[in-house]
């Protein structure tokens, strides 16, 4: 049936040109814009997943630049730390060389203060951007990833840089919790005064020996073996008494010129005196009398023609002994007290007890104390650090304490207090030199390997990013081969609709000849 109100085919072809257009304007936009899905409207889900990435993409990006400042700013840092360490090397050089006599030390002191005028412009030089991780104690975070969990929430991850203080301030003593129970002061004896204080003293610890009983009419040798050096007395054929023997060997230790030693005789009884301030004398004694005995310090004497071995004079030194079990955390500062007089250390992050031992040290070694000497030992039966103090003056008091809550001492706090023109500074400064080079080689290796994982993050970062965008451009980037094939096809397409759609239209044209 005909009809003049409804063209069927017209309404037909009309909508086939209506869809042939739409996707013609589909893939003219898709080839465009190169995108395949450039709105939510084109797929909603696969756009909410691209947008999401792409702001990841955006989001690496900035990580990225942090890395690249984060890597900068750490190795401008491990450069430093290593001319200091050279600097310091240079320096060692001329403390070694000032260990002879026959040397102008005034020049070698002179050296090693331009060196050290060197190693703190340097310090204070190690910057970038502003931010200088050779001074100060607080770590700086890099911005090392941002990692989404399969819920969707994000979290930063970062790289923390360790800040290595190799400047020379002195610290702030803390007020907080008090650590004096970690620390022991005593004297060369080993007795306390106080619980933390004690006397430190110049003078020798002794040893006695009463020798009793000799052979009164016959020759014996006595022989008194003191710090490894051997001394013999002979006694004569007759009249032989516990003096004489007494006498005798006195003489010949005194003879023996024997370095930190003295002896004397009093009533028979010897008494030997040691004023060696870090080294304990060991002390042996032998005689071919069958019947003289000996007595070590008042105790039982010896059976007759007995001797002893190994007995021992303590170094004078006094101490200050840290116990085994004390675990020292940042902050933490112990005080030396010297005739009134205080020297502080004050431990940074990661420092332990061999570290505040070792600063004690240096810092009092920097205050040029007259006839204080000082070494660092560690027992080797409790693993207790011990800060040795010899004392060649007059009598002072020496305590020792400590407190939570401070602010770290530098790791380079003797750097301006290394002095070698006397013979006390040169040997100081050997000791302290070498901490010091020590504390350097950590803080380059510790920045070295900190920037190592900086550049291996970003490294990762890059890729990361470059792995993200692929993914992105396959969710949403157009096929441009098989956009331009279905354009072609497309346009022929609407040719097609169109002429289809003329003939519908022309089609009640044809009703009009029935009515002729």
């Amino acid at each position: 049936m005909s009809s003049i109100l409804t063209n069927n085919s017209a309404m037909v072809a009309l909508q086939t040109l209506k869809s042939i257009n739409n996707d013609l304007s589909k893939t003219q936009s898709m080839i465009s814009t190169g995108l395949e899905v450039a709105s939510a409207k084109d797929n909603s889900a696969v756009w909410a997943i691209s947008k999401v990435m792409e702001s990841d993409v955006k989001g690496f990006k900035a990580i990225s630049e942090s890395l690249s400042l984060g890597e900068s700013s750490v190795a401008v840092a491990r450069n430093a730390a290593e001319t200091v360490t050279d600097l310091l090397t240079d320096m060692k050089e001329k403390i070694v060389a000032a260990q002879g006599e026959n040397i102008d030390r005034t020049k070698l002191q002179a050296g090693i203060d331009a060196l050290s005028d060197q190693v703190s412009s340097v310090v204070g030089a190690a910057q970038f951007n502003g931010l200088n991780l050779l001074q100060g104690t607080d770590d700086v975070n890099v911005l090392a990833s941002l990692d989404r969990s399969s819920t969707g929430e994000v979290t930063p991850n970062n790289i923390t840089v360790t800040r290595q203080d190799l400047s020379a301030d002195k610290g702030v003593y803390g007020t907080g919790a008090d650590l004096s129970g970690n620390v022991t002061a005593a004297d060369g004896a080993g007795s306390l005064a106080g619980g933390a204080g004690a006397e430190f003293s110049a003078t020798g610890n002794t040893m006695t020996l009463a020798i009793a009983a000799p052979t009164a009419g016959a020759s014996n040798t006595f022989t008194l073996q003191v710090a490894g050096e051997t001394v013999n007395f002979t006694s004569a054929a007759s009249g032989n008494t516990a003096t004489t023997v007494a006498t005798g060997l006195t003489a010949a230790l005194n003879a023996a010129g024997i370095e930190d030693i003295a002896a004397e005789n009093v009533s028979g009884v010897i008494t030997i005196t040691s004023t060696s301030g870090f080294d304990d004398v060991e002390v042996n004694y032998s005689t071919s009398d069958s019947l003289a005995t000996v007595a070590v310090n008042g105790g039982s004497a010896t059976s007759g023609g007995v001797g002893f071995t190994d007995e021992t004079i303590t170094a004078r030194a006094s101490t200050i002994t840290f116990g085994a079990a004390a675990n020292v955390a940042e902050g933490d500062g112990y005080r030396v007290s010297i005739g009134g007089q205080s020297y502080d250390y004050i431990a940074g992050k990661g420092e332990t007890t061999e570290d505040v031992v070792r600063g004690l040290k240096s810092v009092i070694d920097g205050a040029a104390l007259a006839d204080i000497t000082t070494k660092v030992t560690q027992d080797s039966t409790t693993d207790e650090w011990v800060l040795q103090l010899d004392n060649a003056g007059t009598d002072v008091a020496l305590a020792a304490e400590g407190a939570a809550g401070g602010e770290a001492t530098g790791g380079l706090i003797a750097l301006g207090t290394l002095d070698v023109t006397t013979d006390n500074g040169v040997d100081a400064a050997l000791a302290n030199i070498e901490t010091m080079i020590n504390t350097t080689i950590d803080a380059a290796a510790e920045f070295g390997s900190t920037q190592g994982r900086i550049e291996t993050q970003s490294d990762f970062i890059s890729q990361l990013t470059d792995s993200l965008r692929i993914g992105i451009g396959a969710l949403v980037d157009a096929d441009m081969e098989a956009a331009s094939a279905r354009l072609q096809a497309l346009q022929v397409q609407q040719q097609l609709g169109v002429q289809s759609l003329s003939i519908a239209n022309q089609a009640p044209q044809t009703i009009r000849s029935v009515f002729r």
